[in-house]
């Protein structure tokens, strides 16, 4: 028997006080008359909330300099969909940044695919010390790694 390698995301609990999970427009406007009920569409959400893909961002980063077709395939059989594999990795040139801020206060090196086929930063030289926190309260980090400057704003 084969052993089956552990999903590259995690479930994180969304029912704890204070996980905010946007929307709510809805709420607020059925019961206003200004349109017909119809018009305005389904409820359901389009979000997929509850999901943590820290350890895909970390998988990734691990395998720089690796053949992209088979990180690539590795990942996606891990996942439950390829999207948040090209939330690190740029399609093309013009989507490439050094770091990439995946929600308030986390931060991964941006990465790319070279025309050698392999997974490269775009930023080799990006250190945790060219990075400053945009606020005081809040824990910045970079990979994970907590940032080392501190906030310098007034």
């Amino acid at each position: 028997m084969g052993h089956e390698k552990e999903p590259l995301y995690r479930r994180v609990n969304t029912r704890t006080r204070g996980v905010a999970h946007g929307g709510g427009d809805y709420r607020w406007s059925r019961h206003a008359r200004r349109e017909d009920r119809a018009s305005r569409g389904a409820m359901g959400s389009h979000q997929r909330q509850g999901l943590d893909y820290t350890p895909l961002f970390r998988f990734l980063l691990s395998r720089v300099g690796g053949d992209w077709t088979q990180v690539h395939r590795e990942a996606v059989s891990r996942l439950d969909r390829a999207e948040p594999i090209f939330w690190l990795v740029a399609r093309s040139e013009a989507e490439r940044q050094p770091y990439v801020r995946i929600g308030g206060t986390s931060y991964f090196n941006g990465l790319f695919v070279d025309d050698d086929n392999r997974l490269c930063l775009v930023d080799p030289d990006l250190r945790i010390e060219d990075l400053t926190p945009s606020c005081a309260c809040c824990t910045h980090t970079l990979n994970g790694v907590p940032f080392v400057r501190r906030y310098e704003g007034g």
